[in-house]
């Protein structure tokens, strides 16, 4: 495993701890074969590790196998492998995170299920996690934590005698009183408070951690300033919003090739307005209930028949679980029902598409569609409604639930409630009927804002925070920050940092 010595010049060590990593590690006919994982952690942390000297600790997506691989053999960066038995993966992933921790931050309290064993297997996991990444530390380390698979990693970190130490939950965090069902809430929230710096996407999040810090821990929290006390530290909590890359998505949407493609879907739907979905398959996404809300929109509004139809892409994920695999027959028996019910010889009305896309295949359906549908029940943040407005730019409307994070962000979308299937079809309405100077407007707007508050952003906002100006700037201008947003970037930022 390659190491870097600290110097005045060299950037300051980081060490990133996620349940996935860049890179998977497969057998194939005998011959180890690494392979680039696809995701939105990998792709929003990928800058930060080709920009500062990095090991990524992580597990590599399959039980057992390989212990690591060398910077040579994967990237710039190293990467190293957590081993998981099967055991543990179907306990501590597929049991306690997405069968505890993520129905109940969804507000799924129906799907949860608390089980001791699962619980255990968590907490054992999390302490591998936390030692294989120890392991690397140095007086010079930054340690960043990711997501709710690895809630208690900070607090083992803090045990074994490492410090500087951040955090970034990438899902909603919920209030006290439903995060309070947890048998185990207090022993997450300790977990968390082993970082010196805890993220999240937006304020109501930060908010509710607060709260379940004060109401489940009894502990002295600063709202103003947005800091836990906590075994004589002063924990900061932040929301900052991930940010994607704007710009490559804005140049994708202006590529000949991009544009041709486009066309290409739009004559194979055949419509005059092509309405678009793009979602992993989770009941958290809102998949079924927007198949119904437009099926009561084509049953109200007989004039769209013919003229508008959907195309909803779903991203196949954790199909171990028994409630995917339902919902994957609810969906599918939702659009054949629809088709069915409305379609015609020359008409479709939602084309269903289950399996992901790249990225230069989404930008031209991005650019195909007139009006983009991100309406989750609940939702972290959601990216594709970013992705959207990045590659449209000028042009195109974003239908946006009021349960997803980036609604905080995007103000100027047309908010709905998609529990409220017929005022879902008379917002749907209304957007598509949108004078083409308003929705012009509103898309500027939006563009800009997300251009503004990219990845490059994000990740600069938070490493300053975690590491102090001079390691934010080594990191903001090896990712091509220009002099001027690095000086926006410390100024400010630091700022509200000193005065916390």
């Amino acid at each position: 495993m390659k190491e870097w010595a600290a110097s005045r010049w060299m950037p300051r060590k980081l060490i990133l701890v996620s349940n996935r990593g860049p890179y998977t590690v497969k057998n194939v006919n005998g011959r180890r074969q690494v392979e680039r994982a696809v995701g939105g952690l990998v792709t929003a942390l990928e800058p930060a590790a080709r920009s500062l000297p990095t090991v990524w600790v992580a597990w590599a997506g399959s039980p057992c196998g390989e212990t690591s691989c060398s910077p040579d053999e994967v990237s710039e960066f190293a990467w190293e492998q957590v081993t998981l038995t099967q055991e543990e993966v179907d306990k501590y992933y597929g049991g306690f995170a997405n069968q505890a921790l993520w129905p109940l931050c969804h507000y799924f309290i129906d799907k949860c299920r608390f089980d001791r064993s699962h619980w255990d297997a968590y907490t054992w996991v999390n302490k591998k996690f936390a030692l294989q990444a120890f392991r690397h530390t140095t007086g010079n380390s930054l340690i960043w934590v990711h997501d709710y698979q690895l809630a208690l990693v900070p607090h083992y970190l803090r045990s074994y005698g490492a410090a500087n130490i951040g955090f970034f939950w990438h899902i909603p965090f919920p209030p006290p009183d439903v995060l309070g069902i947890l048998p185990w809430c207090r022993e997450v929230l300790r977990g968390l408070l082993g970082s010196d710096v805890i993220g999240f996407h937006v304020q109501q999040y930060v908010d509710n951690f607060l709260r379940c810090a004060e109401t489940l821990l009894n502990l002295n929290v600063d709202y103003d300033r947005g800091v836990v006390q906590y075994h004589g530290r002063s924990i900061r909590v932040v929301a900052l919003p991930v940010g994607i890359d704007a710009s490559t998505y804005a140049a994708l949407g202006k590529r000949s090739d991009t544009l041709e493609a486009a066309a290409a879907i739009r004559q194979k739907v055949g419509t005059g307005m092509v309405a678009l979905a793009v979602d992993r398959l989770d009941y958290s996404k809102g998949i079924l209930e927007r198949i119904e809300a437009l099926a009561r929109f084509w049953a109200r509004y007989e004039s769209y028949r013919g003229r508008l139809s959907l195309i909803q892409i779903a991203a196949p994920t954790r199909s171990a679980v028994p409630a995917y695999r339902d919902l994957r027959r609810q969906v599918e028996e939702a659009v054949g029902r629809i088709n069915g019910l409305f379609g015609r010889e020359d008409w479709v009305p939602v084309y269903y598409y289950y399996r992901s896309f790249p990225q230069h295949e989404l930008a031209a359906y991005y650019t195909a569609a007139d009006a983009a549908l991100v309406t989750p029940l609940r939702d972290g943040l959601n990216l594709v409604a970013k992705e959207y407005v990045a590659t449209r730019q000028n042009d195109g409307v974003l239908v946006l639930s009021r349960f997803a994070g980036v609604v905080e962000e995007l103000r100027e979308a047309v908010v709905v409630n998609p529990y409220d299937a017929d005022g879902f079809g008379t917002k749907l309405k209304a957007a598509l009927e949108m004078p083409a100077a308003e929705r012009r407007r509103r898309m500027q707007i939006l563009a800009e804002r997300v251009k503004q508050r990219d990845l490059e952003w994000w990740l600069g906002s938070f490493i300053t925070l975690l590491a102090g100006k001079e390691t934010g700037e080594v990191l903001v201008k090896r990712i091509g920050k220009s002099k001027r947003a690095v000086a926006k970037l410390s100024g400010e930022l630091l700022e509200e940092a000193a005065r916390a």
